[in-house]
């Protein structure tokens, strides 16, 4: 940013600039933070066996996640299907397009072949992709959607998106090609099970319990299940069981459940899995006659979201929103509740504060209205992720319960 003029026009027009800016990541941050903690805790709790549970070798919790570690599978190529029921109110088939512009405001280019806003999608309702790898520099995932397809393929330096339903593609260099990480895709859209696998296991730690449960077939792969559940309270995680594959390590299958219990928030998982080489043209590419390309340059990285996952913990919110002004986080490990304070006037309505009593009774019904020291405001709740936004403009925001949100609220934090 630009020194400050000494004229009072000047810094008059400049503080409205920060205003502005501020009351548009604020708009941002509520779509963002949901999506981002949904994709955060895809594919975590109890696995599904596909026929009776196999008769395997007894394995301790600290010596299954050493052989998720060691997992080390080069080359794979299966069908993943992902079912995701946050709980989001019915808005006639209008949250994929949500989601998908959420994604798009926090950093996509518009292009519909952008990986940024496409994978976004697997934040909502049931997908089902086929995956393909030959070692770090050749990975393809493709997004089946009814008649048409969307594939992310990387091949060395080059990385293509494709949307055959618009036919169009969006084409990178990749500056990290030849490092250990898949910059084929966003890294904070986990969409396989090892990925998945990778964000669970960052909250083994104190505020966490860990323990196998038996044994499951996958994908007619012989696996354990590793049970991993939250200790604090105010959670609203209730269980992770990642499906380990008993001979690679390999994780094979997640599923989320909730606290309060009822069907899985996600249930992720291969349906068919094989480990033999792909074929080389697997991760073959050229645009379809008439394909309008994006050109992101060369040397330059896919889109990534501006917000890390802090300690990794599913569901946390540490980390999320980074770089905006006013933004912290509460608390730690399960319980973390992220705020952003935009100074008021953040033009976010609340049921208690839109002065329409049509539009305060349309965000009643997709909320409730609390108060409490800190004045009043609406908590936005889905199956996982609940936010509170307050009639002075605050965000609390995270995987914890509405009480805690309250609570935080009430504290002035």
């Amino acid at each position: 940013m630009a020194p400050y003029e000494s004229d009072d026009s000047a810094r008059a027009d400049e503080a409205e600039d920060m205003r502005a800016g501020r009351r548009k990541a604020t708009r941002y941050v509520v779509p963002v933070t949901v999506v981002g903690l949904a994709a955060a805790t895809i594919g975590l709790v109890p696995a599904l066996a596909d026929s009776g549970d196999p008769d395997l070798p007894k394995i301790t919790a600290q010596q299954l996640i050493e052989k998720i570690a060691k997992s080390d599978v080069q080359q794979l190529s299966g069908t993943v299907k992902i079912s995701t029921d946050l709980g989001l109110p019915d808005l006639g088939g209008l949250e994929s397009s949500f989601l998908s512009g959420a994604a798009q405001g926090s950093g996509g280019d518009g292009s519909s072949a952008d990986p940024s806003a496409k994978l976004m999608e697997l934040a909502s309702g049931t997908h089902t992709l086929r995956v393909a790898a030959d070692g770090e520099d050749k990975q393809k995932l493709s997004l089946l959607d009814k008649a048409a397809e969307y594939s992310i393929i990387r091949n060395g330096a080059d990385v293509w998106a494709y949307d055959s339903a618009s036919n169009e593609a969006y084409h990178a260099k990749d500056a990290a090609s030849g490092e250990k990480s898949d910059k084929a895709r966003p890294d904070d859209v986990p969409a396989t099970p090892k990925e998945m696998a990778d964000e669970a296991l960052k909250a083994v730690d104190d505020t966490t319990s860990v323990a196998v449960d038996g044994t499951a077939q996958v994908a007619g792969r012989d696996a354990y299940k590793l049970v991993i559940k939250p200790k604090q309270a105010g959670s609203t995680v209730g269980a992770i069981t990642i499906a380990v594959d008993a001979k690679t390590g390999l994780p094979l299958k997640f599923t989320l459940t909730p606290a309060k219990g009822g069907a899985a928030v996600v249930d992720a998982g291969f349906t068919q899995v094989s480990f033999a080489k792909p074929s080389a043209s697997t991760f073959d590419f050229t645009p379809p006659k008439g394909t309008k390309v994006t050109q992101d340059g060369d040397g330059a990285k896919l889109p990534e979201h501006s917000g890390k996952h802090g300690s990794g913990k599913p569901g946390s919110a540490e980390g999320l929103g980074a770089g905006l002004d006013g933004l912290k986080t509460i608390g730690k490990g399960w319980s973390t509740i992220v705020r952003l304070d935009d100074g008021g006037g953040s033009g976010l309505p609340t049921g208690g504060s839109s002065g329409n009593s049509d539009v305060s009774g349309f965000l009643n019904s997709l909320g409730d209205h609390v108060t409490g020291s800190f004045g009043s405001g609406t908590v936005f709740s889905t199956r996982l992720v609940n936010a509170l936004i307050t009639d002075d403009g605050k965000v609390y925001a995270g995987a914890v319960t509405k009480d805690a949100l309250v609570k935080a609220a009430n504290a002035g934090k």
